[in-house]
């Protein structure tokens, strides 16, 4: 351990979790927290933004006591693809249907990674909107169109 060393990016990320915690934990004692038995529309918001800014500590702290490696280079592919997908499950799931969806925003999620064939990539997105429509659609009922009325002939 260097004295004066401090890993940058962690002490940055710990101190936006704090920030962002400190933030949303004023910002929910403005709605009724309630009481230990009866949680109020606060106390949620509350507990989880403490731990937000206890985590954002511990990674501060952390950051101090050890020399961080440095940053390589950045994923972009993998960037692009996952942050794309839910914009485009929710372009989707109103016109195309909640299927549709599914399975068009996996197969693309699924290409953020560079080990990902195209074989693979579509059983996983056929397996993923399988599960998906029977957990959400069938288990659970949840009121969305299976088919939209893009995909309606």
């Amino acid at each position: 351990m260097n004295s004066g060393s401090i890993d940058k990016p962690n002490a940055v990320c710990g101190a936006f979790f704090i920030v962002v915690g400190a933030i949303f934990a004023i910002q929910s004692l403005a709605v009724e927290l309630g009481s230990w038995l009866r949680i109020g529309p606060g106390g949620l918001p509350l507990v989880l933004s403490l731990l937000l800014v206890l985590l954002g500590a511990v990674i501060l702290v952390q950051a101090t006591r050890s020399e961080g490696e440095s940053v390589g280079v950045i994923a972009w592919r993998g960037m692009v693809f996952i942050l794309i997908a839910p914009i485009l499950f929710g372009l989707l799931v109103r016109g195309a249907g909640f299927v549709a969806a599914v399975f068009v925003t996996s197969l693309m999620a699924s290409f953020a990674s560079f080990k990902m064939t195209p074989l693979y990539a579509l059983v996983l997105s056929v397996l993923l909107t399988v599960f998906s429509t029977l957990v959400f659609s069938y288990g659970l009922g949840l009121p969305f169109e299976r088919i939209g009325p893009w995909l309606r002939f």
